[in-house]
């Protein structure tokens, strides 16, 4: 029986161990590859910025090299065309060659030296008998290539300078589109393994140029120029080569290794770089492992000392079971005895809870029948106040009709006063008519006794007095349309006169329709602001009614929980105090046979 409790500890102890210590190591390990990963990838990124800044820096040097060359040939075979004599061709050549100091410049016609053609040298070198520039790569190339557009030629041995040179070179071309010619300039090569090396970095890296064939253009070792293939050294075979330079610029790095590859402007050379990640990377590697083992041996120190304070803790777990038997025995009891309040005060709160809803709704069915009245009454009000202010208007038109018609009465009384003053002037007019008409009779006797004489008066007196007769005849039709215009004017001063007491009478009338309307509107206006605070009492009684039921419900909802949790409280209860009784026997069980074993 001691081997048994024995070898239970021991697995006791192992399990507490492997719980404590298992993700304290599962943590470590997560932490440390963090800290692994996240520098390596800041790493990485740096070396891929540095990569492209010496690129950089390489293509402009290399472009402030080859510059002059190229420019020096565009200006030559621009103007060449033009020139047709050697001595202008030689002096212009070195003129226009003044800025290239790398390598020598020169210019061909495309006929042959042997049949008259010219040869241009900036260093003025003679051809031997029988050399002909268009047997040279440089020409040849030129001329195969599209019109205006320059090519570089492979690395060769310069005869004159015995180094390694580029030649760029560029055909001539007339005003008809023609060939006449081809410009070239040549570069030593020595210059660009001074700029990989004059170029600073903080990388400790391997920097070549090479070519788009993957040929050595720069190398510390002579014999790999422009005949060693740097991709056949990294033993990278030709399509992922192909693959490579289709993609430039080309930056990548992974934990081994290193490299960039990048076309150098608008030349055919590639500059690239390689270089070991494992001297970038290897102290932080260190570094973590380090840290690993640190924050390892602080997990099993922390293990220890946890295992012992569990195995101190254990001692005090027999007396806390007692304690814990005898309390979950009590709040069994208590528990048992709030479940049956609980369950009371719920039925009680739902019958509260049903009356409310019934007076709720009685009181939502008032607020609707007092919303329906309300809106009558607004209904009622609005109509009387446009009813209101309909009667006022038409008092003041019937106002302004009386004021209209009286003064058409008055305009009547001055018409007729000067149709009176028309009556006299017509009479005198009359009365002058009358006399003229005497006195051209008087004249038409005389003129008659004058005998002829008197003839041309006597018709000039029988006109007057034909005039005279016509006058009178008019103003007698005058005096009968004033007399007739006089009987109008009477008889419209007479109906306007009687309209104006109708108007008079149905203005009275008006204002004291008026005087009753107004009555009505305040009757109706007090009736509809009573209609309104009534629904507002009835809507606040409501809306209280409302928020009472609400909370009777939550109260409901509540108690229903709380007679809910107290049941599971009284579960939990019960069963907690079978399990403190459990291991209330299990502490003693223990501690009898800690006393066995140590009688043994």
């Amino acid at each position: 029986m001691a081997k048994k409790t024995e070898v239970s500890n021991k697995k006791s102890t192992r399990r507490l161990f492997l719980g404590s210590f298992l993700p304290q190591l599962i943590i470590i390990f997560i932490a440390c590859n963090l800290l692994y990963f996240i520098p390596m990838m800041v790493i990485k990124e740096s070396v891929k910025s540095e990569i492209a800044l010496v690129q950089e820096k390489v293509t402009s040097s290399v472009m402030n090299m080859v510059h002059p060359a190229i420019l020096s040939v565009d200006n030559i075979v621009k103007i060449m065309p033009r020139i047709d004599n050697e001595k202008s061709m030689l002096g212009l050549v070195g003129y226009l060659s003044e800025s290239n100091t790398n390598g020598d410049v020169y210019y061909a016609t495309t006929t042959k030296l042997s049949e008259g053609g010219i040869w241009a040298d900036k260093n003025k070198w003679v051809p031997p008998a029988g050399w002909e520039p268009s047997a040279r790569d440089w020409f040849k190339n030129a001329v195969a290539a599209p019109i205006h557009e320059g090519v570089f030629s492979a690395p060769y041995i310069d005869d004159q300078t015995h180094s390694l040179c580029v030649t760029y070179s560029k055909a001539a071309v007339d005003s008809n589109g023609k060939i006449v010619g081809v410009g070239a300039a040549d570069i030593i090569l020595s210059s660009l393994n001074d700029i990989l090396k004059e170029t600073s970095s903080n990388l400790e890296s391997n920097r070549y140029i090479i070519d788009s064939k993957g040929f050595y253009m720069t190398n510390d070792d002579q014999s790999k120029l422009g005949k060693a293939n740097y991709f056949t050294d990294w033993n990278i075979d030709s399509a992922t080569v192909a693959e490579v330079m289709k993609r430039t610029p080309l930056i990548d790095s992974n934990s081994k290794n290193y490299y960039g590859v990048t076309r150098i402007g608008t030349t055919p050379w590639y500059i690239v770089m390689d270089g070991d990640m494992k001297s970038l990377t290897g102290q932080l590697s260190r570094f973590v492992l380090l840290i690993e083992a640190g924050m390892l041996l602080m997990g099993i120190i922390f293990s220890i000392i946890n295992l012992s304070s569990i195995k101190k803790m254990g001692d005090g777990q027999r007396v806390l079971g007692e304690k814990l038997y005898a309390e979950t025995q009590n709040l069994v009891v208590s528990t048992k005895e709030t479940a049956a309040t609980s369950q009371d005060q719920s039925a009680a709160v739902k019958e509260i809870v049903a009356t409310m809803e019934d007076s709720n709704a009685l009181s939502e069915n008032i607020s609707s029948k007092i919303k329906d009245v309300s809106k009558v009454a607004q209904k009622t009000s609005s109509d009387v106040i446009e009813g209101v202010a309909s009667i006022e208007k038409n008092v003041q038109q019937l106002h302004a009709i009386y004021e209209a018609n009286q003064q058409t009465i008055t305009g009547m009384k001055d018409l007729n006063d000067k149709i009176e003053s028309i009556w006299d002037i017509v009479t005198l007019i009359n009365s002058v008519a009358d006399q003229t008409k005497i006195i051209a009779f008087n004249a038409e006797l005389e003129a008659t006794s004058a005998g002829e004489a008197g003839k041309k008066f006597r018709i000039v007196a029988n006109e007057i007095r034909r005039l005279s007769d016509g006058i009178i005849d008019s103003i007698h039709e005058i005096k009968e349309k004033i007399t007739e215009i006089q009987h109008s004017s009477d008889t419209l001063i007479l109906a306007s006169e009687n309209g104006t007491e109708k108007i008079t009478s149905g203005y009275e009338t008006a204002k004291e329709l008026g005087t009753k309307f107004e009555s009505i509107k305040s009757s109706s206006e007090i009736t509809a602001t009573s209609a309104e605070d009534i629904t507002g009492i009835i809507q606040q009684q409501t809306i209280a009614s409302e928020q009472i039921l609400i909370a009777l419900k939550q109260i409901s909802a509540g108690i229903e929980n709380f007679t809910g949790a107290t049941d599971s409280i009284s579960a939990s209860a019960e069963n907690l105090r079978i399990m403190s009784e459990d291991l209330n026997n299990q502490v003693k069980s223990g501690s009898k046979d800690s006393g066995k074993k140590a009688k043994a």
